[in-house]
Parts: structure tokens; C-alpha cells; sequence
């Protein structure tokens, strides 16, 4: 088996409402549909998340270098030599989500080809995993009431709660007004996408002290060393890494060198492959680790989930799967569901997706 294609088709979906958050805002996906083809017709999916804002990558950028960089190293490649690819495209710095979204889909390929789900494959510890749903900026009635209305509609009581507003005591109130709200028994933490200074952070730990909050994510740039180490040293939350670690190098740096205490892992941006050594690192090491949501697609958060149930350090905490219900539409055949606050693993060959081709066709970009 050779693979005989390699597209890389640009897409638009709008928001049913903004996600707003301190490093940018979300209105709609301009994502990216991979499709790998093999000589015998198995085909393999993935969405592509471009976040300009996070990694420096556009739709177009992640159109251009899987289509003019990567395509060349794939196309007469054998799909289950995954790590002879991933060595051929590391050779490309960065483009870290374009790298994930071609590791899930020969992923899909290699399950498909043997009957497997790529759940199974990767391990399949539990059949399925805790919801947690994260919540933008808004007023604390307004952050409230969706809180309220995802745990009651669908059992989630687990949130990621966006702060890094200034001045930072909106934030310690909003945190504050949730916790009311949902009651002790609700798994809060705060994810502050690089808003506040090392200084400015810690001033927030400390005022959040008396809300039982889980962990504290990005809560400044982790360029800022110094501050950042302090930060770690003395918040009374952990510190969760999440944009400052898009590889396993970064995981390993910023954990060896006080960094972070906790690390966020995103399929969206490792794949299944680099995330596995991602999970087995932190594993060993004892660190915490959250499955993260990089706003994906209902077919991005499918590979969260097929990972994130596959291993037992990652499905113990909850993992951030329910924001793709803010899209306008999804353009995969099998919706995903959660009910009682989980999220089922898929079970059919693959990834356990396929593609709604009408759907793809109407909010395709590159259309003649």
C-alpha cells in the first residue's frame, strides 16, 4: 500500500457565538480538511485548526506547506511508516498543526487498512472520557448561565474558565460568581492564554486561593523565564503549559526547568504519535496532563477523544470536548454526543469518522 494523494482543502465555518479570549477571539473556523489517499482507495482524515494567534499559522500557510512541502514526502510513501514521515517533515520547522493533522490521518489509514479503531490501536483504556467545556469571556451573568446550562443540559461539571483580562479582579470575581454558582462539587480552572505578566499572575493565584481551582494555564508568556519560574515556585495552583509547549522538546525544557508543573496536551498540534511521547514523558515524570481543545472541529475533537480514552494518565482528568457545539455545522457523517458529562471513543475502523461530502463541498474555499 503506497499513498497516491495528499489534499489539503481550505474550509469556512461560522460560530453560533464568538469565543473570546485573551490572546484573540473565534467567529468562525477557517479550517483545514486533510485527505490522504492510498493506492487502494483508504482514505484518511484530519482537521487542521490554523491559530495564527498561537503558532503563526493561516489557513493559507497550512494549505501551502502540506500541499507544496510535505505532499512530496508523502506520495509513494508506505502510510504505516509514520515515523520515517515524521522525521521527513520535522525537517520543516514549525507548522506544527499542518505536522498533527498529517499524523492523525495516516493514523485513520493504518486503522482502517487493519479493521482497528485507532482507539484500540493507541492503547484503548476506557471506552470513554469526562467532559470539560470551556467558557470565553462575557460578564459573570452571562459565563454563568452557560455554565449552568452545559452541566444541566449535558452533565458536564467540569470548566476551563478564560481570564486574562485587566483589570485582573474581573476575572477573580468571574471565578469567584462560578463557583458560587456550580457549588464545591465543580472541577474549575482559570487558562489566562498569556494575558498577564509573571507578576500580575501570581497576584491572581493568590487571590483565587479560596476557590479550590485545579490548575492555572499559561497564565504569562513563558519568554518572560524568570518571572515564569517564580511563578511556579510560589503559585498555590499548579501551572499547566499549553502554547509554550507545542512539541515534546518544549515539554521537555520547560519541565526539566521549572516551567510548568502540569502540561496541556492538543492532538490537534502533536498528532497521535508525538503526543503519545509527550504522555508517556509526563507519565514518568509524574506531571499532570489535560487533553486540550485548540477550539476544534467535531472532527478535531473526535481525535482528542480517540487519544484521550486510549491511555490511562489521559483520561483521568477531564478533557476539553464540548466547544465544537459552537459551530455553525460539522462536516462528518457520525456526531458526536455527550451525555452524562462523557464523551464516547469511536469503535469503527480508523478514526472512526467519515466525511459528509455534501457539507465539505458547500463550505469549501477552493472552489471553482
Amino acid at each position: 500500500m503506497k499513498i497516491q494523494s495528499v489534499e489539503a482543502i481550505p474550509y469556512e465555518i461560522g460560530m453560533r457565538k464568538p469565543l473570546l479570549f485573551a490572546s484573540g477571539q473565534m467567529t468562525k473556523a477557517d479550517h483545514v480538511l486533510v485527505r490522504i489517499t492510498t493506492d487502494d482507495g483508504v482514505v484518511g482524515i484530519a482537521d487542521v485548526p490554523p491559530r495564527p494567534y498561537t503558532y503563526g499559522e493561516t489557513q493559507d500557510s497550512v494549505v501551502a506547506v502540506i500541499t507544496k512541502v510535505f505532499s512530496p514526502l508523502l506520495v509513494g510513501a508506505d502510510p504505516f511508516d509514520r515515523n520515517k514521515i515524521a522525521a521527513g517533515m520535522a525537517r520543516t520547522v514549525g507548522n506544527f498543526t499542518a505536522k498533527g493533522g498529517v499524523d492523525i490521518a495516516l493514523w485513520d489509514i493504518i486503522g482502517k487498512s487493519v479493521g482497528k479503531s485507532v482507539h484500540s490501536l493507541l492503547g484503548g483504556y476506557t471506552p470513554s472520557v469526562r467532559v470539560s467545556h470551556m467558557v470565553g469571556f462575557a460578564s459573570n451573568e452571562e459565563m454563568v448561565e452557560e455554565a449552568l446550562k452545559y452541566r444541566e443540559t449535558y452533565g458536564i461539571t467540569a470548566f476551563k474558565v478564560k481570564v486574562g483580562r485587566r483589570p485582573a479582579r474581573i476575572d477573580v470575581e468571574a471565578c469567584a460568581a462560578l463557583r458560587e454558582a456550580l457549588g464545591e462539587d465543580a472541577e474549575l480552572y482559570m487558562d489566562a492564554n498569556r494575558g498577564w505578566n509573571a507578576e500580575e499572575a501570581l497576584g491572581v493565584a493568590r487571590a483565587c486561593e479560596g476557590l479550590n481551582l485545579l490548575y492555572f494555564e499559561e497564565p504569562c508568556d513563558a519568554h518572560e523565564i524568570l518571572g515564569r519560574r517564580r511563578l511556579v515556585q510560589e503559585s498555590p495552583l499548579a501551572i499547566v503549559a499549553d502554547e509554550s509547549v507545542p512539541s515534546l522538546g518544549d515539554v521537555a525544557r520547560e519541565l526539566h526547568t521549572g516551567g510548568a508543573s502540569a502540561i496541556s496536551i492538543k492532538t490537534a498540534r502533536t498528532g497521535f504519535t508525538e503526543s503519545q511521547k509527550i504522555l508517556g514523558l509526563c507519565e514518568g515524570m509524574g506531571v499532570d496532563v489535560i487533553m486540550g481543545n485548540q477550539i476544534d472541529s467535531m472532527l478535531g475533537s473526535v481525535a482528542t477523544v480517540t487519544f484521550g480514552a486510549a491511555f490511562k494518565h489521559s483520561s483521568i482528568r477531564a478533557a476539553e470536548l464540548s466547544n465544537f457545539m459552537e459551530f455553525g455545522d460539522f462536516i462528518i457523517n457520525e456526531p458526536l454526543e455527550i451525555s452524562n458529562g462523557v464523551i464516547a471513543a469511536p469503535t469503527a475502523p480508523g478514526i472512526g469518522a467519515t466525511l459528509d461530502e455534501d457539507k465539505l463541498a458547500a463550505y469549501r474555499l477552493d472552489k471553482e
